[in-house]
Protein backbone atom coordinates (compact mmCIF):
# COMPACT_ATOMS: atom_id res chain seq x y z
CA UNK A 1 0.00 0.00 0.00
CA UNK A 2 2.87 2.41 0.67
CA UNK A 3 4.04 2.32 -2.95
CA UNK A 4 0.64 3.36 -4.26
CA UNK A 5 0.53 6.04 -1.58
CA UNK A 6 3.89 7.42 -2.72
CA UNK A 7 2.64 7.50 -6.30
CA UNK A 8 -0.48 9.32 -5.12
CA UNK A 9 1.65 11.88 -3.25
CA UNK A 10 3.87 12.80 -6.20
CA UNK A 11 1.24 15.11 -7.66
CA UNK A 12 0.97 16.91 -4.26
CA UNK A 13 4.73 17.20 -3.64
CA UNK A 14 6.83 17.25 -6.82
CA UNK A 15 10.19 16.39 -5.30
CA UNK A 16 10.46 12.84 -3.88
CA UNK A 17 13.18 13.87 -1.45
CA UNK A 18 10.95 16.64 -0.09
CA UNK A 19 8.09 14.14 0.13
CA UNK A 20 10.25 11.83 2.26
CA UNK A 21 11.22 14.73 4.54
CA UNK A 22 7.63 15.90 4.95
CA UNK A 23 6.22 12.40 5.51
CA UNK A 24 8.94 11.61 8.05
CA UNK A 25 8.24 14.85 9.89
CA UNK A 26 4.50 14.11 9.92
CA UNK A 27 5.19 10.55 11.14
CA UNK A 28 7.24 11.98 14.02
CA UNK A 29 4.38 14.36 14.80
CA UNK A 30 1.96 11.41 14.90
CA UNK A 31 4.36 9.50 17.18
CA UNK A 32 4.46 12.44 19.57
CA UNK A 33 0.66 12.51 19.85
CA UNK A 34 -0.60 14.68 17.01
CA UNK A 35 -4.18 13.72 16.08
CA UNK A 36 -4.73 11.63 12.95
CA UNK A 37 -6.77 13.01 10.07
CA UNK A 38 -7.35 9.62 8.35
CA UNK A 39 -8.18 6.16 9.73
CA UNK A 40 -5.13 4.19 10.84
CA UNK A 41 -6.29 0.84 9.30
CA UNK A 42 -3.49 -1.01 11.12
CA UNK A 43 -0.84 1.04 9.22
CA UNK A 44 2.35 2.38 10.72
CA UNK A 45 2.97 6.08 11.18
CA UNK A 46 4.95 6.69 7.94
CA UNK A 47 2.18 5.10 5.84
CA UNK A 48 -0.47 7.10 7.69
CA UNK A 49 1.54 10.28 7.05
CA UNK A 50 1.77 9.48 3.33
CA UNK A 51 -1.96 8.76 3.18
CA UNK A 52 -2.68 12.11 4.87
CA UNK A 53 -0.54 13.90 2.28
CA UNK A 54 -2.14 11.97 -0.60
CA UNK A 55 -5.68 12.70 0.62
CA UNK A 56 -4.75 16.36 1.14
CA UNK A 57 -5.75 16.18 4.78
CA UNK A 58 -2.56 18.04 5.72
CA UNK A 59 -1.05 20.79 3.61
CA UNK A 60 2.50 20.15 2.32
CA UNK A 61 3.27 23.87 2.73
CA UNK A 62 2.21 23.78 6.39
CA UNK A 63 4.30 20.65 6.96
CA UNK A 64 7.27 22.31 5.28
CA UNK A 65 6.98 25.42 7.46
CA UNK A 66 6.63 23.28 10.58
CA UNK A 67 9.65 21.19 9.57
CA UNK A 68 11.76 24.29 8.99
CA UNK A 69 10.64 25.73 12.32
CA UNK A 70 11.52 22.49 14.12
CA UNK A 71 15.04 22.50 12.64
CA UNK A 72 15.84 26.11 13.53
CA UNK A 73 18.14 26.55 16.48
CA UNK A 74 17.67 30.32 16.77
CA UNK A 75 14.35 31.91 15.95
CA UNK A 76 14.57 35.63 15.35
CA UNK A 77 11.58 37.47 16.68
CA UNK A 78 10.59 40.58 14.79
CA UNK A 79 10.06 43.24 17.39
CA UNK A 80 8.32 46.46 16.46
CA UNK A 81 10.47 49.52 16.06
CA UNK A 82 10.34 51.84 19.04
CA UNK A 83 8.07 54.75 18.33
CA UNK A 84 9.35 58.27 18.74
CA UNK A 85 7.99 59.71 21.96
CA UNK A 86 7.12 63.39 21.73
CA UNK A 87 9.13 65.55 24.08
CA UNK A 88 7.22 67.02 26.97
CA UNK A 89 7.93 70.72 27.24
CA UNK A 90 9.73 71.49 30.46
CA UNK A 91 8.56 74.27 32.70
CA UNK A 92 10.39 76.79 34.84
CA UNK A 93 10.08 76.78 38.61
CA UNK A 94 7.37 79.44 38.45
CA UNK A 95 5.15 77.13 36.43
CA UNK A 96 5.46 79.08 33.18
CA UNK A 97 6.28 77.13 30.08
CA UNK A 98 9.51 77.66 28.10
CA UNK A 99 9.02 78.47 24.43
CA UNK A 100 8.64 75.10 22.73
CA UNK A 101 10.03 74.52 19.24
CA UNK A 102 7.35 73.81 16.67
CA UNK A 103 8.17 70.44 15.01
CA UNK A 104 6.64 71.53 11.72
CA UNK A 105 9.32 74.22 11.29
CA UNK A 106 12.22 71.75 11.66
CA UNK A 107 13.90 70.99 8.34
CA UNK A 108 16.46 68.34 7.58
CA UNK A 109 19.43 68.87 5.32
CA UNK A 110 19.16 66.78 2.19
CA UNK A 111 22.16 66.02 0.03
CA UNK A 112 21.92 65.22 -3.64
CA UNK A 113 23.75 62.27 -5.12
CA UNK A 114 26.13 64.58 -7.00
CA UNK A 115 27.02 66.43 -3.79
CA UNK A 116 27.67 63.13 -2.05
CA UNK A 117 29.93 61.90 -4.88
CA UNK A 118 31.86 65.20 -4.89
CA UNK A 119 32.34 64.91 -1.14
CA UNK A 120 33.57 61.32 -1.43
CA UNK A 121 36.04 62.24 -4.16
CA UNK A 122 37.54 64.90 -1.89
CA UNK A 123 38.27 62.41 0.89
CA UNK A 124 41.88 61.41 1.41
CA UNK A 125 42.55 57.78 2.36
CA UNK A 126 44.32 57.26 5.70
CA UNK A 127 48.06 56.75 5.68
CA UNK A 128 49.17 53.15 5.57
CA UNK A 129 51.14 51.92 8.57
CA UNK A 130 53.66 49.06 8.53
CA UNK A 131 52.56 47.79 11.98
CA UNK A 132 50.13 45.30 10.49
Amino acid sequence: MARVTVEDCIDKVDNRFELVLLAAHRARMISSGSPLTVDRDNDKNPVVALREIADEMVSPEDLKEDLIHSLQKYVEVDEPEPEAVPMVPSSQSGGTQINAVDDSSVEFDRMSEEDLLRGLEGLVPPERSDDI
